[in-house]
């Protein structure tokens, strides 16, 4: 079974703590990058002489630093600073066509077999320049990767000898064109006393309500530096830094139903966040959004005509067509491959494109989270049209291709120290036929009289979601909206409701989308798949849909607090 869980709330970076994070470091690029290419040449020209040569090996090293500056009700919680630094190794015997990665019929790759029982090739290593302990880390690496590589290789000869042919035979690893790049090391400084004090006063403002039962305030600023090199003659080092913003907050309504609500903001700068003033008013429009979500009613499952708004509408496509268009998924004979025989067919309505654009670092003024220039296998990024007017034209590639498709488009992506797979990256969803929100709005209405329903549903919010894509599972969706309107076809003013999800099937769901409106909305947040965790954005404008399906969400089978709360919880 494929379940690819989504949590879209603020990433936290896996680091070392307990040290503290130089505002400037003094190893530059070219000192790691030639430690880098000089270990695999020497390795890669000593294993050519073995009879079962690699023909594949590349190196990357992750340099990782971060803070993470946490606030409850007030007061400081968490206040973290750490680095960390590690190696990963990929080793490919046989050849392009066929080799140690290649699935076995009826399981995982070969290779994958042997890692999950040996673990992975993920090196740690010395946060100094100094070359000896670099490269014995890679040497040892690399030869225990190599082993494993040459046993699965055995493996996948065996298995295709002894297995019926693949249906749609495909290379194993596209060629593809050495890269070549520099970046300096990312670095940034912090003054961690002003940003203690304030997530602390931002947080305070969850005190004034005893029944929010969490107000946390969440400060990340993360920078990685990655070094790549690889047998082709790829060599790069990119950087980058991110700053983010998490405030999250919950109550429980008298039933027991958990009410979330989250906010995040991203920049790569601190300028970029949101002045805190900004930050206390969205602060204190959640305290009172939970008060009246708390006295909201419920909705029953049901059938109505609904507009999802342009976040949520991301949320939407991310879900249900994202990953079903990500290439690795059309070679899996465990995938459904939803549209694996639906080339140059609609699959969406004809005034629907969707482009996906790892180039793209803003749109407007928003920073994009899925934004970078090489992805994790060396290959330049670069817009990808998928669907052009309805059309489906391609799938979403990394390094691993398809019969149709020989060559990655930029798309392998992997969370540091994971082996990449196609991802999304950021999504746009293009319509060719808007209509501004207020008519939106009034054809939602007219919707409902026609189809004779008693309300429909507008979906302000939605905190992310999760879909199956496995053959052998109902490929259906699940995305969690958290801000819920009832609209009447008449004047009646809209309602605040709880307790709905979003439920569905996703060629059913493409084909009840009636419109869009005319403003682009963007949902930065972090997906998690097969290879970890990785940064994406999705925007696309509000979406009118005929019919949308929603079940009763999930509740907590306990009772509201039997003490009372404090007599005062303000913070200082």
């Amino acid at each position: 079974m494929s379940m690819l869980k989504r949590v879209f709330l603020v990433s936290l970076l896996a680091m070392t703590t307990g040290a503290a994070v130089p505002a400037t470091r003094s190893d530059t690029s070219s000192a790691l990058g030639n430690i880098l290419q000089s270990e695999l040449r020497r390795n890669f020209d000593r294993l050519a002489r073995e009879p079962i040569p690699p023909y594949f090996v590349s190196y990357t090293i992750q340099d990782l630093s971060g803070t993470v500056i946490q606030a409850s009700f007030g007061a400081l919680q968490r206040s973290e600073q750490g680095r960390n630094r590690f190696g990963t190794v990929e080793v490919r015997a046989g050849d392009y066509t066929l080799d140690s990665t290649h699935a076995l019929r009826g399981g995982t790759s070969a290779l994958e077999t042997l890692l999950s029982s040996q673990g992975p090739s993920r090196v740690p290593l010395p946060l100094t320049d100094v070359e000896a302990p670099i490269r014995a880390a890679f040497w040892r690496a690399t030869d225990r990767a190599f082993k494993q590589a040459t046993e699965a290789l055995t493996r996948v000869r065996a298995n295709v000898a002894a297995t019926v042919k693949d249906e749609s035979p495909a290379p194993d690893f596209s060629r593809e064109q050495p890269q070549s790049s520099v970046a300096q090391p990312a670095t940034y400084t912090v003054d961690k006393a002003v940003w203690e004090r304030r997530a602390r006063r931002i947080s305070a403002e969850f005190a004034q309500d005893p029944l929010v039962f969490r107000g946390d305030v969440q400060i990340s600023i993360e920078s990685t530096t990655r070094y790549y090199s690889n047998s082709e003659g790829s060599n790069l080092s990119t950087s980058g830094v991110v700053w983010r913003v998490g405030i999250q907050a919950a109550t429980k309504a008298d039933d027991g139903m958990e009410l979330p609500l989250y906010a995040t903001y991203f920049a790569r700068t601190a300028e970029g966040l949101p002045a805190e003033a900004e930050l206390v008013r969205e602060a204190r429009e959640m305290v009172a959004q939970l008060a009246r979500l708390r006295k909201a009613p419920l909705v029953d499952p049901a059938t109505v005509p609904a507009i999802l708004s342009g976040r949520a509408a991301g949320v939407f496509f991310h879900e249900i067509f994202g990953h079903r268009i990500e290439g690795h998924r059309q070679k899996s004979a465990d995938d459904a491959q939803t549209f694996a025989k639906r080339l140059n067919e609609a699959v969406l309505p004809p005034f629907l494109s969707v482009v996906f654009d790892p180039t793209l670092e803003r749109l407007g003024n928003v920073a994009l989270n899925g934004y970078y220039q090489f992805d994790d296998e060396g290959v330049r990024a670069r817009p990808v049209t998928v669907v052009d007017k309805g059309i489906l034209k391609t799938f979403l590639l990394g390094r691993t291709p398809l019969a149709a498709f020989p060559q990655s488009n930029g798309h392998g992506r992997a969370q540091p120290g994971s082996k990449p797979v196609s991802r999304q990256s950021n999504l746009l969803v293009q319509s060719s036929q808007t209509v501004a929100p207020e008519r939106l709005l009034a054809m939602l209405k007219e919707e409902i009289r026609k189809q004779g329903k008693p309300f429909g549903l507008y979906f302000e919010n939605i905190e992310g979601g999760f879909t199956q894509t496995g053959r052998t599972t109902p490929n259906a969706f699940n995305v969690l909206p958290n801000v819920v309107y009832r609209v009447y076809a008449d004047d009646r003013p809209r309602e605040l409701v709880r307790g709905v999800d979003l439920i569905g099937t996703p060629l059913a769901a493409f084909s009840k989308i009636m419109a869009t409106d005319n403003r682009m909305e963007v949902f930065n947040g972090t997906c998690g798949a097969e290879s970890g965790s990785v940064p994406v954005s999705a925007a696309s404008p509000a979406l009118l849909i005929s019919e949308v399906e929603v079940q009763k969400k999930s509740q907590s089978q306990e009772t509201l607090p039997i003490l009372p709360a404090p007599s005062s919880r303000k913070g200082s």
